[in-house]
């Protein structure tokens, strides 16, 4: 109201853009109401600036134009789904922003200037309120919702922690449970990188620590790969000698211990816990095999316990920035959500729907020369834009159309009947109340807000399309005929260019990461970061609810695939690090065999590796154990190359060097 109040005192020409605004950018959190706030006016503004550019110089053309500004809603929606946070929005709504004041100018492109000022002012007006309330009526910090999701997921990592020291205890803990344990920290690390974009625009002293929460979330990524590989050596050990031998089950009961204890008490039993870790590979009589997979399981259970210490002490420090001390650590340059999976070919596909819709709609309102056709070009625009992130955008777009129909009797009742009635602004407060309080209300409601939020667009956007002091039947009946007739179209394209199945996503995720693979593998210059373990997180995420319908079998064994593409990355890393230091003869060779075979998965599907790779694995992995091995680092090399030979060949033979077996017919 405050809002609509504005844009009255102030003479703007379409008030109810101010009021939709307001609901728009509301959040309970207002932090992500500023951020959001701050991202609508930069894509509004751009929108605008691109009418301005494009409309007076093809005025002449309204054809050519509507193809203009088509294109022009293509190419901003594949740059906004190339970043999956909330800053998207920027070119997601730039997009859709220069249909909405352009279209209506192709017929009466002298006002154009005018209404893009207008539709700037009117949305500023909008953002400016709803951020002032937010802000200052009990504003709801992030901090509650981001310091329980870290916590969440520090903890699961805890419990995935401590579920792999009662393996040898606990028989369910190789299956169901670590199952669970990954996937449910997996989703944590997605969702606190999307959430935490919102903190430079916190109320609280909760912005001040984004660089720890950011090294938080980057060292906790740093788990999962060596979790992961430790739960795999484990289940090696069981298969090369038949169970746990005492000296593993010995070091697996003293981690339990270790994590049991305080904090403090961690830190004053790490040089003893150490100390077991040191032993364990060390006595030489084991065979070659078995002491290669203590020293890796060795090495992956350091550096879990290591990370572990360093996301407790960040934790403290996240504590004390919230009381606005200074922080007590340096910060390191962190990841961020700029790493997070990417699909340009999906990305290409949603742009290239919206421009046919946008397109289709336009040519049906230019030949026909429907007065108000143009609401039809604009809503396939909106709607094409802020759908196309779902795999099938369809049933979506169906349910606000069917939203959109339910909401015009009541914008019909405002239109033709209450708002006339209206003679002041308290008056039209009373009566927008009912109707605008009750959707406000279920659009609050996560299970509600598909429903409830396009009935607000319905009521409110057919009071916005036109001036409310010439708003007649003919009129709101020719807008809303046309607005059903885009977001129809929206939805028949969508359906026939862009709707694909959850199997499709999932394969197109795990070719997207052969062809990482095969690139980290490849690559001659430069050491790797850390983005690759933040992205395979994230299409582990991304992979889960895609493949939860699927059989249980196949549901694990593609889970189980995702992780130990995750481990191969890692390992192909620590190699990389070793062959740029040249302590690593034939490294070279095994990578460039490596990024070979995983070129060829992208390409035509996994199949077998050559047994001329293991060989080579083996030979590298003898070589790295003996004691003048002259690596770098000796341990986190014969760490990286048993793990490249349980991820490549899970069934190679128990003795290093030995030929494989072949089964029996």
């Amino acid at each position: 109201m405050l809002a609509l109040y504005v844009a009255l005192k102030a003479g703007l020409p379409r008030p109810f853009w101010a009021m939709m605004t307001a609901y728009v950018v509301a959040n309970p959190l207002a932090g992500a109401v500023r951020s959001k706030a701050v991202y609508r006016f930069g894509g509004t503004f751009l929108g605008a600036a691109a009418s301005v550019v494009l409309v007076p110089n093809l005025a002449n053309a309204p054809t050519l134009l509507a193809l203009a500004l088509a294109l022009w809603v293509g190419v901003c929606l594949f740059i906004s789904l190339q970043d999956r946070t909330p800053r998207s929005y920027v070119f997601m709504l730039a997009g859709y922003t220069a249909a909405l004041i352009g279209f209506p100018s192709v017929e009466r492109p002298d006002q154009l200037f005018d209404n893009a000022l207008a539709r700037v002012e009117e949305i500023g007006v909008g953002i400016l309120c709803a951020t002032l309330v937010h802000s200052l009526v009990l504003p709801a910090g992030l901090s509650a919702p981001l310091l329980g999701l870290l916590d969440r997921a520090q903890g699961d990592a805890r419990t995935w922690l401590a579920d792999l020291a009662a393996r040898a205890h606990r028989r369910d803990a190789g299956g169901a449970t670590l199952a669970a344990d990954r996937q449910r920290l997996a989703a944590d690390i997605t969702q606190l990188r999307i959430l935490s974009t919102h903190v430079p625009f916190d109320t609280s002293h909760l912005r001040w620590t984004e660089g720890a929460l950011q090294e938080m979330q980057d060292r906790l990524a740093g788990l999962t790969p060596a979790l992961s590989a430790a739960e795999d050596r484990l289940q090696a050990l069981e298969e090369a000698e038949g169970q746990l031998a005492p000296d593993v089950v010995a070091v697996l009961d003293a981690m339990g211990e270790w994590l049991a204890l305080p904090p403090p008490d961690q830190a004053a039993a790490w040089p003893w816990l150490q100390g077991l870790l040191d032993r364990l590979g060390s006595d030489p009589a084991q065979g070659d095999w078995s002491r290669a997979l203590r020293i890796s399981l060795a090495t992956r259970l350091g550096e879990l316990l290591q990370g572990w210490q360093a996301c407790g002490a960040l934790r403290a420090d996240i504590d004390t920035g919230l009381t606005g001390a200074a922080p007590v650590t340096a910060r390191r340059p962190t990841l961020g959500a700029r790493v997070l999976h990417r699909d340009p070919g999906m990305a290409l596909l949603s742009a290239a729907a919206a421009v046919v819709a946008v397109s289709g709609c336009s040519l049906v309102w230019i030949e026909t020369a429907w007065p108000i056709g143009s609401v039809a070009a604009m809503m396939a625009a909106i709607f094409c834009s802020l759908f196309a992130a779902m795999d099938n955008p369809v049933p979506a777009i169906s349910g606000s159309l069917k939203a959109t129909v339910w909401a015009m009797p009541f914008a019909a009742l405002y239109v033709l009947v209450l708002l006339p009635l209206a003679h002041d602004f308290a008056s039209l407060v009373l009566v927008c109340a009912p109707v605008f309080l009750a959707l406000g209300c279920l659009a609050a409601r996560p299970a509600l807000v598909g429903l409830a939020f396009p009935m607000i667009m319905g009521v409110a956007g057919s009071l916005a399309l036109g001036d409310i002091a010439t708003l007649d039947f003919p009129y709101f009946l020719n807008s809303n005929l046309s607005m059903l007739m885009g977001i129809a179209v929206a939805a028949l394209v969508n359906q026939l260019m862009r709707s694909v199945g959850s199997g499709v996503v999932a394969r197109r995720l795990r070719r997207a990461a052969w062809r990482e693979l095969a690139d980290l593998a490849g690559a001659r210059r430069g050491l790797p970061d850390e983005s690759h373990a933040v992205r395979s997180l994230d299409r582990i995420g991304l992979l889960a609810p895609r493949i939860a319908q699927t059989p249980p079998q196949q549901r694990d064994d593609a889970a189980r695939a995702a992780l130990r593409e995750l481990r191969v990355g890692a390992d192909i890393a620590v190699l990389q690090t070793q062959r740029a230091a040249g302590r690593a003869p034939g490294a070279r060779l095994l990578l460039a065999g490596i990024a070979q075979g995983f070129r060829q998965w992208s390409d035509h599907g996994p199949s077998a590796w050559p047994d001329a790779l293991r060989r080579a694995l083996d030979r590298a992995l003898l070589r790295a154990m003996r004691p003048a091995a002259d690596a770098v680092d000796p341990a986190a090399l014969v760490t990286a190359l048993v793990g490249l030979r349980r991820n490549l060949f899970p069934r190679a033979p128990r003795t290093l060097g030995a030929p494989v077996q072949e089964p029996a017919a």
